[in-house]
């Protein structure tokens, strides 16, 4: 049996993260049912109240819950974390504010390791350009004037 280990973060760095009320409010509800006011007490234990296992959580928590909900074989609890950060940025999350969330050093790390570009994404980019090719279009145009032809001035 492995040790368990209750100590500092990885990177010895405090940090708080602000939770949206939906979450805080359940959070809230789950430590008044389940957790003795003790500000060392343990969020979710086992059964028992002892320290969760994480071969145990996976096997009894995790993956059931997991194939209840449909998500795809195989996921794992980080791949959550890596979920929210791509899901934040690519909502139009500040980059600094993610980074603070995640525990990051740099924001460079974050967008590195935790943001994909959406389809979504490039879509977006594409209609923002086709908006900018018609403005100038429009701005442009003349009586008489070609409107397949564009002249950019600087």
């Amino acid at each position: 049996m492995s040790e368990l280990h209750f100590g500092p973060t990885k990177t010895h760095q405090d940090r708080t993260i602000l939770l949206p009320p939906f979450l805080r409010d359940r959070l809230s509800e789950h430590l008044a049912a389940h957790v003795e006011r003790n500000t060392v007490a343990l969020v979710f234990t086992s059964s028992t109240g002892q320290p969760l296992r994480n071969s145990n959580w996976r096997n009894r928590v995790w993956r059931p819950a997991c194939e209840e909900s449909g998500m795809p074989e195989g996921l794992r609890p980080h791949d959550l974390r890596h979920t929210a950060a791509s899901l934040l940025v690519s909502a139009g999350a500040n980059v600094k504010a993610v980074q603070r969330h995640l525990g990051h050093a740099t924001a460079t790390q974050t967008l590195d390791r935790y943001t994909h570009l959406f389809t979504e994404d490039l879509e977006a980019v594409a209609e923002r350009l086709e908006e900018v090719w018609r403005s100038q279009i429009a701005s442009s145009a003349r009586p008489g004037t070609d409107l397949r032809v564009l002249t950019l001035k600087a």
